[in-house]
């Protein structure tokens, strides 16, 4: 239990927050292993790189990690006033959300489970020193 009135807890723990500019999307409609081939492509790769790969890769998760790549290069200038041009993907990555079950009929009365998966996808920038 940490010591000490809720205003000085509170400020200890945003002090210890990660600073760096991100986005997450939340509930993507993309299983975590196909996000990945992705996410592998622009991981180090500075900003306009990455945005380059995701625009012309064909897959479906690089059209929605495009927009997280637009969105957490806004969150660094207007947030913390970075400079565009020497960002660079610092940490991008899938965590599995939950999962949406349908039911698929099958012969002689059985039920197939199908298994819809969704994922949540992190973007984290940062400067090149």
């Amino acid at each position: 239990m940490a010591k000490g009135h809720r205003s000085q807890i509170k400020r200890e723990r945003n002090a210890q927050k990660d600073t760096r500019p991100s986005a997450t999307l939340s509930y993507a409609r993309v299983s975590v292993q196909k996000a990945c081939f992705v996410l592998d492509a622009i991981r180090g790769k500075d900003l306009e790189t990455a945005i380059g790969i995701v625009t012309y890769n064909p897959r479906y998760a690089s059209s929605l990690i495009a927009k997280l790549l637009k969105s957490a290069a806004a969150n660094a200038e207007n947030n913390n006033q970075m400079d565009r041009n020497t960002l660079y993907v610092e940490e991008c990555y899938a965590n599995q959300a939950s999962i949406m079950k349908r039911i698929r009929p099958r012969a002689q009365g059985r039920a197939y489970r199908i298994e819809k998966r969704l994922s949540h996808i992190t973007v984290v920038l940062n400067e090149k020193k």
